[in-house]
C-alpha cells in the first residue's frame, strides 16, 4: 500500500476550490450508480432503446452481486483515508470497504453494457463520465489506484457477463 498512499499523496497536491468542487460533483453522479440507473431506466422506456436498456440492468445487477455482495466484504479492504487519518476528506467517511470501487465498477459496467448493446456515441460519452469518476474517487482520497483498477475489470465482466444473458435470451 505504500506506493498507492504515495499516489494519492501526490493527488493531493494539485487540490484547490474548483477542482475540490468538480470532483465532488463528478463523484456525486456515481453514488449508488444513480446516473446509471437513470440512464437504464430511460433506455428500458423508450422502446428503440429498450434492449440496451436490458444490457444495462443486466451488467449493473451482475455488478452489484460481484463488487458489492462478494469482493468487497471477502477482500475487506480499509479505506486510504483510514491508513492515512491526517488527510482531510472532502466527502464524508464512507462506511463500506476499499475494494473494488463501486462506483467505477458500475461506471465501466455500463459503458460495456453500452458499447455491447452497439451504441456507437453514447458509450464513447460514458466512457468519458466513467473515468472522470474513477479519477474523482482517488482524487477524494476514497480509494486506492488498486481499487479502480479491480473497479474497471469487474465493471467490464459486469457487462460482458450481463451481454451474455440478453445476447442469449436468458432474460426478456
Amino acid at each position: 500500500m505504500g506506493i498507492e498512499i504515495e499516489i494519492l499523496n501526490f493527488i493531493q497536491t494539485i487540490h484547490n476550490p474548483v477542482l475540490d468542487r468538480i470532483m465532488m460533483a463528478i463523484t456525486k453522479l456515481g453514488d449508488a450508480g444513480i446516473v446509471w440507473i437513470i440512464l437504464t431506466v430511460i433506455l428500458l422506456l423508450v422502446p428503440k432503446t429498450r434492449k440496451t436498456g436490458w444490457y444495462m440492468l443486466f451488467a449493473l445487477v451482475v455488478d452489484m452481486v460481484l463488487c458489492n455482495w462478494i469482493m468487497k466484504p471477502l477482500v475487506a479492504r480499509v479505506r486510504p483515508y483510514d491508513v492515512n487519518t491526517a488527510v482531510q476528506l472532502l466527502i464524508s467517511p464512507l462506511k463500506d470497504y476499499s475494494f473494488p470501487s463501486g462506483h467505477t465498477a458500475a461506471s465501466f459496467a455500463s459503458v460495456t453494457a453500452l458499447y455491447m448493446a452497439g451504441q456507437k456515441k453514447l458509450w464513447k460519452i460514458a466512457l468519458v463520465m466513467a473515468i472522470l469518476i474513477a479519477v474523482s474517487r482517488l482524487y477524494l482520497y476514497v480509494h486506492y489506484p488498486t481499487d479502480v483498477l479491480g473497479g474497471i475489470v469487474i465493471g467490464i465482466l459486469s457487462g460482458v457477463i450481463g451481454s451474455y444473458f440478453v445476447q442469449n435470451k436468458i432474460i426478456s
